[in-house]
């Protein structure tokens, strides 16, 4: 196809087509003759694929680029790709290393829970910061919430995985899958995590308010 019908099925300009084929986040396309060129299926599905991570993940182009490598290296397991993947989520660099307390505190969460983590997985020092932050506040109280956060992180995650798994036999879409529920995953989790407050606020509310209403 033409970079007209690829613009046209992929919803993306023909300029920025060129520019991620500058920046290595797409394919170049097959040449069929002198000043000719054409594109397949592998570059709609690679344009969805890296839409998905600049609009909806919000990834600026060169952690992308670090994402589509790792995707495209069929050397690279695909734990690592999601390792990637986690790796370049925007907004989890704190300013300064966790304290060693809530670091401490974290790794006894993950061994309560039997979960099988490596020391370099962006998340431990991503909730120790949020622990220091809670310390800070004065709430050690919330504290005692970590393991119902624990277990709902535990079936999230075994749904994510659950989707790779049919997949298996094709590496490269497994890959893609493995990337997509990474980081549009924390999009999707954080949404619905909003509307389920709300539901619960509401009838938790409505409930309290029933209960502590005098009979007359």
């Amino acid at each position: 196809m033409r970079i007209s019908e690829l613009a046209e099925r992929s919803g993306t300009s023909p300029a920025t087509i060129k520019f991620y084929v500058r920046e290595g986040l797409l394919p170049p396309a097959a040449k069929t003759g002198y000043n000719q060129v054409s594109y397949g299926e592998e570059h709609v599905r690679r344009l969805h694929l890296v839409r998905a991570l600049v609009d909806v993940g919000g990834l600026p182009i060169s952690r992308v680029r670090a994402v589509v490598a790792a995707v495209d290296d069929p050397q690279v397991p695909l734990t690592e790709v999601m390792g990637v993947a986690q790796h370049a989520l925007p907004g989890r660099e704190a300013s300064s290393p966790p304290s060693d307390p809530s670091r401490a505190a974290v790794l006894d969460l993950v061994a309560a829970q039997g979960w099988a983590v490596h020391d370099g997985n962006p998340g431990l020092a991503q909730v120790a910061a949020v622990l220091d932050t809670w310390v800070a506040m004065g709430r050690k109280d919330l504290f005692d919430g970590l393991p119902h956060y624990a277990r709902a992180a535990e079936a999230v995650a075994r749904t994510d995985l659950a989707l790779v798994w049919p997949d298996a036999a094709d590496r490269d879409r497994s890959a893609e899958t493995v990337v997509v529920g990474t980081v549009l995953g924390d999009v999707l989790v954080a949404g619905l995590r909003r509307i389920a407050q709300e539901h619960v606020a509401r009838t938790t509310s409505h409930s309290h308010s029933h209960s502590t209403e005098e009979p007359s």
